[in-house]
């Protein structure tokens, strides 16, 4: 893995492979529908492929909206706008997920989940994400991290957040 310009940042880039077919009903499909016949935020997934990172905000009402939606949840309203966001962020709150993975992740536990904060020109924006390669034992509250763009065999495009190198227990230990 390696960090590959896609455009104004550069951001990290894996591929999953198939570890085998999984036939799963949709509701326990981890990856959403992405296409625009599926889904009213697949210009989402289509940055995502472009390297960037964005979700909605309300021109109503200016309300900052996470994940992205069709429909603003403070006011209702539908005229919302495509924002950028950043690709770096700090961990808030961090877990290991050690048993229970979401299914066709059996193979990867022990791996971390955080609260990850994104300071935004509107206001912060805190996110829960996985980050991958670093351990639990190795991570600390403040530890800085940057997206990652996991492109699926099928097609598909998601998101996780990675440690920065060198950066691994940089932060406050608890």
């Amino acid at each position: 893995m390696s960090p590959t310009p896609t455009g104004p940042v550069a951001v990290f880039r894996e591929s999953l492979a198939p570890r085998g077919q999984i036939d799963v009903p949709y509701l326990l499909d981890f990856y959403p529908l992405q296409s625009e016949e599926h889904t009213r935020i697949h210009p989402f997934f289509k940055h995502l492929r472009e390297g960037r990172f964005t979700t909605t905000r309300c021109k109503a009402c200016g309300e900052l909206l996470w994940q992205p939606r069709a429909v603003c949840s403070k006011c209702l309203s539908e005229d919302l706008e495509w924002v950028e966001l950043p690709t770096e962020g700090t961990v808030y709150a961090f877990t290991a997920m050690v048993r229970g993975p979401p299914l066709g992740m059996e193979a990867d536990i022990p791996f971390v989940i955080a609260l990850v904060d994104l300071d935004t020109q509107w206001r912060p924006l805190r996110l829960l994400t996985r980050i991958d390669g670093v351990q639990a034992g190795e991570m600390r509250i403040g530890d800085k991290v940057r997206l990652k763009i996991i492109n699926l065999a099928d097609g598909r495009v998601f998101y996780r957040f990675t440690g920065q190198a060198g950066n691994a227990g940089q932060g406050t230990k608890r």
